[in-house]
C-alpha cells in the first residue's frame, strides 16, 4: 500500500435489539381553560387575586358592585310577601265558603269564584317566589369566582370598569396545568407501517393498546416525567392525512405551558433485529438523500439508505444495510467513492460504538492492519492524526 493512504476509523455493523420510537411534534394544551366572564352588567369595585398565581375553585376573583341587584333582590322579596298575604286571605274565604255551600248558605257561583281567586293567588306567590330566586341569583353574580383550581393570567378589566352581561365581558382566564396534554399527530402511512411490522412479527409491542411516551423540550432534553398516551383518532384530517393523538404529563413544577411547541417520542414496539450506526456516519449526498461509507476489499463504497429514528446517538438504519457491513465513521475528509484506505476500529470515548461490533478489516486478518512496504507502522501520533479526521 501507498504509505499515504488515508486511514479511517469504522465499525462493523451487528443486529441488535432496539425500541422503534417515532418522534413527532407537538403542542401543549391545558387540561381545563376557563375563561372568566361577566354574567351581569355593573362596575368593577375590587380585584381580589394576584395575577399569574395560583387560585382555587370558588375563590373570589372580582366584586361586581352589588347595590342594584341588592335593591331588586329586596323589591322581589316585598312582592313575595304581598302575594303570600294574598294568598292567605284566598285560603281563609275558600275554607269558609265550603261547609256554606254545602248548607246552600252561598250560592256555587260564589264558591267557585272563592276557589278559583285561591289558585290564582297560589300562582302570583309561585311566580313571585321565582322572581325573588331571580333576583338572588343576580346578586350572588356579583361575586365572580373561580370554576376550576389552576393558575390564573392577568386582569382584563381594571377596577371602574364597566362589565355587560350582554356581551359577556372577559375578564380573565384561569388553566388548570397540572397534569397538562401534549397534542400530536402521526401520518396514516407511518401507522400503516407499523401494524405490517407487528403483523408480521418483526416487531414487538411494548403493551397491548399500548404505548409509551416522552416529552422532549425545545432545549432537547427530555421532560423528567413520563408521559400517558390517551388515545389514538379513530379519523383521519383529510387536509393533512393525519391521525391526532394525545398524551397527559404530570406537570407539579409547571414546566409545561399551555402553548408550547415539544417533540414526543413515542415508543411503539421494539425490533430484534435493528441495525444502527453512529450519527457521524451518515452522510448527505449532493441531491440531499442519506448514505453511508462502507469499506468492501479494502476500498470504499457509497450506500444510499434510509433512517428510522435516532436512539441513544445512533441513526436506525431501515433499509440499503445489511448486517456485516463495514460502515466508515471518521476520516472523510480525504476519502472518495473507489479510493482505497487502511481501517482501524473505532472508539466512542474509548468504548467500542454501540451501533455495532469491533471491526474487521475485509479480506484480512482483523487485528492486523495490512503493513507499508520498506516503512514501518504509522506512528501513534499519526494514527491519532488519522483517527481525528471527521466529516
Amino acid at each position: 500500500m501507498n504509505p499515504g493512504m488515508p486511514q479511517v476509523s469504522v465499525i462493523t455493523v451487528q443486529p441488535q435489539r432496539a425500541p422503534i420510537v417515532a418522534e413527532l411534534p407537538g403542542r401543549v394544551d391545558a387540561v381545563r381553560d376557563a375563561q372568566i366572564r361577566s354574567r351581569v352588567t355593573g362596575i368593577v369595585q375590587r380585584i381580589t387575586f394576584e395575577q399569574g398565581g395560583d387560585v382555587k375553585e370558588n375563590q373570589l376573583l372580582f366584586k361586581i358592585d352589588p347595590a342594584p341587584y341588592k335593591a331588586a333582590y329586596d323589591q322581589a322579596t316585598a312582592q313575595l310577601k304581598q302575594a303570600q298575604a294574598n294568598l292567605f286571605s284566598a285560603k281563609l274565604l275558600a275554607d269558609r265558603y265550603a261547609p256554606l255551600v254545602k248548607a246552600n248558605a252561598v250560592s256555587k257561583q260564589e264558591y267557585d269564584n272563592a276557589v278559583a281567586s285561591y289558585r290564582q293567588a297560589d300562582a302570583t306567590v309561585a311566580a313571585a317566589k321565582a322572581a325573588q330566586d331571580n333576583a338572588a341569583i343576580n346578586l350572588g353574580y356579583t361575586d365572580v369566582t373561580s370554576p376550576i383550581t389552576g393558575r390564573i393570567g392577568k386582569p382584563l378589566v381594571t377596577e371602574g370598569a364597566l362589565v355587560e352581561s350582554t356581551s359577556a365581558t372577559q375578564m380573565a382566564t384561569v388553566q388548570q396545568l397540572d397534569p397538562i396534554y401534549v397534542d400530536f399527530t402521526q401520518s396514516t402511512a407511518d401507522l400503516a407501517a407499523l401494524r405490517r411490522a407487528f403483523a408480521s412479527g418483526r416487531l414487538q409491542q411494548v403493551g397491548k393498546d399500548a404505548a409509551r411516551a416522552t416529552v422532549v423540550l425545545e432545549d432537547g432534553s427530555e421532560y423528567e416525567h413520563p408521559a400517558k398516551l390517551l388515545f389514538t383518532g379513530i379519523t383521519v384530517d383529510p387536509s393533512t392525512g393525519q391521525v391526532n393523538l394525545r398524551a397527559e404529563v404530570p406537570n407539579p413544577d409547571y414546566i409545561l405551558l399551555p402553548g408550547m411547541y415539544v417533540r414526543v417520542r413515542l415508543e411503539q414496539g421494539v425490533d430484534d433485529s435493528a441495525l444502527m450506526v453512529p450519527q457521524q456516519a451518515l452522510q448527505r449526498t449532493a441531491d440531499g438523500k442519506q448514505s453511508l461509507m462502507l469499506v468492501r476489499d479494502n476500498k470504499i463504497e457509497q450506500l444510499p439508505v434510509t433512517t428510522g429514528s435516532a436512539i441513544n446517538n445512533n441513526w436506525l438504519i431501515t433499509s440499503g444495510l445489511k448486517a456485516g457491513d463495514v460502515v466508515v465513521v471518521e476520516g472523510f475528509q480525504k476519502i472518495r467513492p473507489g479510493a482505497p484506505v487502511q481501517v482501524s476500529e473505532w472508539k466512542n470515548g474509548g468504548k467500542p460504538a454501540q451501533g455495532g461490533a469491533p471491526a474487521a478489516q475485509p479480506g484480512a486478518k482483523p487485528a492486523e492492519p495490512a503493513p507499508q512496504p520498506g516503512a514501518k507502522p504509522a506512528e501513534p501520533a499519526q494514527q491519532d492524526k488519522a483517527a481525528g479526521q471527521k466529516s
